[in-house]
């Protein structure tokens, strides 16, 4: 093979699990390239919200969240259950605290405590506070050129909001990193360059063959590649081949999220697990055709064909996608189904944090995603569903808001339903006219489902053995925490805590020599 480049570790993708593996990778004295294969760093992490859920971790002892290691290990065991290797959840639990000690060391990464509940917060052991801690915010202006070269949020990019002076959440773990690698020797952080293919021998493999605009390049990589770009998450063929509920529309990824460096391990030999499985949302229906990611509702209902609620509305987001799945599985939902609420905000809709600014609410009634009647029976007229049943379900809703209990699914049981309300019960009456009614389908976070590893993120044929110098991390691996999505902070965190972990495993130094 005639190399055109050479490095120690090859990281694929750009999100928080691959600026993660790179940075470590650069700490422990290893040339590093990483390579993002759209044209801007950040991935689907440059859109969240940027937590991080690690037990016991330093931010959280300072700043007096919930630092309980026993107790949310317990939590996080019952929640993921057998699905996953034990071994592997405790990698996960035990390496984060570590890490944000580790990061804490470089000035440039700082981290704040941010309370966020458990969720499934049922459970005797999870906490209401939650064991979440996000990135500090650092000014823009501080990423110098490199400010271009970061992946806006939704809002920027889709609806043409102008870019912040001030980076937080997302924004501001990416461009943490970003302004960390910066200041790294060993490292070298390239745009535009996609891996297509794994170069093996014996077993073993040696390095990729990377598409950027001059052509196809060889990159040797003498310790590893790491696999970090993401799902499947735009690859409709590849969703329906494994059976992912929903589509492409309701992708909350960049379209750069298609697979193919998960298919480029699966071709060199890899295992994978958990493919139909994803991190999924009740979608707001756009004009644009897509649903996306919406959560913090603090009022209305979901109602369903035949005009009845049938959920907790306020519940954490992947347990609602789940519920909407599962019913659409036993045909007792379709799509779209409705939030319905009054008019005591002028007709917006009861929704605090939709992702993405909705804007003009003339395009969705333009759409017909938007409807309204003058009484509920009109209402019901316009979305198709029987008027009495409406009449009864918005009737039953004011009984419970004037009790202060949802006797009929639990809605504001939990510590998260009620996060986005400052404690009160997340309904209000439905009472008010005009009535109106937005149109929902299902979005999700990305694909959970990867390439199977060991607990130091190395890749594992179908036989269980590892892969030499195969590695991956984040939506390309098979979650660790299974079919659940157990707190605010999982994706991104576990995401990070493997990729440095492969980092690590790489370095041939469990004492880790900064440079």
């Amino acid at each position: 093979m005639n190399w055109d480049e050479s490095c120690d570790v090859l990281v694929v993708g750009s999100g928080a699990g691959g600026l993660t593996g790179a940075y470590a990778a650069a700490r422990a004295g290893l040339s590093t390239i990483l390579i993002e294969s759209s044209d801007r760093f950040g991935g689907t992490s440059a859109y969240s919200g940027g937590g991080m859920w690690f037990p016991g971790n330093a931010v959280l002892r300072r700043g007096g969240g919930d630092h309980d290691f026993a107790s949310a290990r317990a939590y996080y065991h019952e929640v993921v259950g057998n699905r996953t290797p034990r071994d592997l959840q405790d990698a996960y639990l035990d390496t984060g605290a570590e890490l944000i000690e580790f990061l804490e060391e470089d000035p440039d990464l700082a981290f704040i405590v941010h309370p966020w509940p458990d969720y499934f917060g049922a459970l005797p052991t999870a906490s209401a506070t939650g064991r979440h801690i996000a990135p500090a915010p650092l000014p823009a202006a501080s990423l110098g050129a490199l400010r271009n070269a970061l992946r806006p949020t939704l809002g920027e990019e889709r609806s043409g909001m102008p870019l912040a002076d001030e980076l937080v959440a997302g924004q501001a773990l990416v461009g943490r990193f970003l302004l960390a690698l910066s200041k790294r020797s060993h490292v070298d952080l390239q745009l535009n360059a996609a891996l297509t293919q794994l170069v093996e021998e014996d077993g073993k493999v040696l390095g990729a063959v990377i598409r950027c605009p001059a052509g196809h390049k060889r990159v040797k990589a003498g310790k590893g590649v790491l696999i970090a770009a993401g799902g499947f998450d735009h690859d409709a063929a590849m969703r329906e081949r494994f059976g992912v509920p929903g589509t492409v529309s309701g992708a909350m990824s960049p379209p750069s999220n298609d697979g193919a460096a998960i298919k480029a391990g699966m071709a060199a030999g890899g295992a994978v697990d958990l493919m139909d499985q994803a991190w999924w949302s009740p979608g707001l229906m756009r004009p644009d055709g897509r649903s996306t990611f919406t959560l913090g509702f603090d009022g209305g209902v979901f109602v369903d064909q035949d005009g009845q609620r049938f959920m907790n509305e306020s519940m954490p987001y992947d347990r609602s996608g789940r519920e909407i799945i599962a019913r659409m599985e036993q045909d007792l939902l379709r799509l779209p189904f409705w939030l319905v609420y009054d008019n005591r905000d002028d007709g917006a809709p009861p929704i605090q944090f939709p992702n993405q600014p909705i804007g003009e609410l003339d395009d969705y009634r333009a759409a017909g995603l938007l409807r309204s009647g003058a009484t509920l029976p009109l209402l019901a007229a316009a979305i198709g569903v029987p008027a009495v049943a409406l009449v009864a379900t918005a009737d039953r809703v004011n009984e419970q808001v004037a009790c202060g209990i949802d006797d009929d699914f639990g809605r504001g049981a939990e510590p998260y339903d009620r996060v986005f309300t400052e404690g009160r019960l997340p309904m209000d009456r439905i009472d008010r006219a005009p009535f109106h009614a937005m149109a929902f389908g299902l979005s999700d976070l990305g694909t959970k489902g990867g390439l199977r590893t060991d607990r130091d993120a190395r890749v594992l044929d179908s036989s269980g053995s590892p892969i030499a110098g195969l590695y991956a991390a984040g939506n390309s691996m098979a979650a660790v925490s299974g079919t659940a999505y157990p707190a605010g902070g999982n994706p991104i965190g576990s995401g990070m805590v493997f990729a440095y972990r492969a980092a690590n495993h790489m370095a041939c130094d469990p004492e880790r020599q900064n440079t």
